[in-house]
């Protein structure tokens, strides 16, 4: 059949992490629980963050920011798999589809930046102190907040723009679980050289550029805590840094496979996949507030002036 016989796709089939319905089954618990733990985590530490005051610092009002992003991101992914799981029709528009790609790499973009941003205030707060307050000032704080959304936007643009470019006609079925660019552009009717170039210059921007400016800080940061005299003044700075930095190895680690590498096995690709989109969103939370000691002294006040404080 000659490719102007074939129809214009209108809806796309996802056809998920498994055919098998026990195995489904399996996953919507495991994705439900997942998704309600990254909503109330994530909701708490913004409630927490903007209703006390103790947690009125730089390196907070990003934390909170990142976990707007998180929630977001999650949202749009989680809750139409969730459907999918326990439905028949693994249907989406093509509509629904490109609004999906774009609010997913708009908010998972802005994470990008995020991440490196708050790197950056653990360099100034760890290597300079003394100037610290001054460079970082709540002026500094809201444009760099700023740049960060700004570029989430503008990346999410341009990658949802060149991965709807092609045209698509015939095959409908998307082996993944939700609308990824790479997993569309396998679907396309026509080459889609110029758009995978595309994807990978805006993936140079929004993770090889972060990662870069991210190794850069830790290795100033590891310089200055190995020079400190004190052990203690190690263990906190180490402390401080050590949950961030695990949330940027298994974010930009599993993004950076899945954009900026070649396509590897489907399966693999979505197990990766899984972990950028669902896991990440759940684990910033629990590893900020269980590794942080102001989070935790924030919910207990907060506990404290609540109803169940004044029982």
């Amino acid at each position: 059949m000659s490719q102007t016989n074939k129809t214009w796709v209108t809806e796309f089939l996802l056809l998920g992490l498994s055919d098998d319905p026990q195995t489904q089954l399996l996953l919507f618990i495991l994705f439900l629980v997942v998704y309600l733990v990254t909503v109330l985590g994530n909701l708490l530490l913004i409630s927490l963050v903007l209703f006390d005051s103790q947690l009125h610092t730089p390196m907070y009002f990003f934390l909170c920011n990142l976990s707007t992003a998180d929630f977001c991101f999650s949202t749009t992914i989680v809750p139409q798999t969730l459907v999918h799981m326990i439905s028949r029709r693994k249907l989406i528009s093509f509509m629904g589809c490109a609004v999906q790609l774009l609010f997913i790499l708009l908010f998972g973009c802005t994470e990008c930046a995020l991440l490196a941003v708050m790197s950056y205030d653990r360099y100034l707060a760890i290597c300079d102190p003394m100037h610290y307050p001054l460079l970082m000032t709540w002026k500094v704080c809201i444009q760099l907040a700023l740049v960060c959304w700004v570029s989430g936007i503008l990346v999410s643009m341009v990658d949802t723009t060149f991965t709807l470019q092609p045209p698509y006609q015939g095959e409908n079925r998307i082996p993944h679980f939700f609308c990824e660019p790479p997993a569309l552009l396998e679907l396309a009717s026509a080459d889609t050289h110029n758009s995978q170039m595309a994807i990978f210059l805006m993936g140079v921007v929004i993770l090889l550029a972060p990662v870069t400016l991210i190794l850069v800080s830790y290795g100033c940061i590891i310089v200055t805590v190995v020079r400190m005299k004190t052990t203690s003044g190690r263990l906190k700075a180490f402390s401080t840094c050590g949950s961030h930095l695990l949330v940027v190895i298994i974010f930009y680690g599993s993004a950076i496979i899945s954009y900026m590498t070649p396509r590897t096995a489907k399966e693999q690709g979505k197990l990766v996949s899984v972990f950028y989109a669902v896991i990440t969103p759940m684990l910033n939370p629990l590893i900020y507030s269980l590794k942080n000691k102001d989070v935790k002294k924030a919910l207990r006040n907060a506990i404290i002036r609540g109803p169940l404080g004044k029982i």
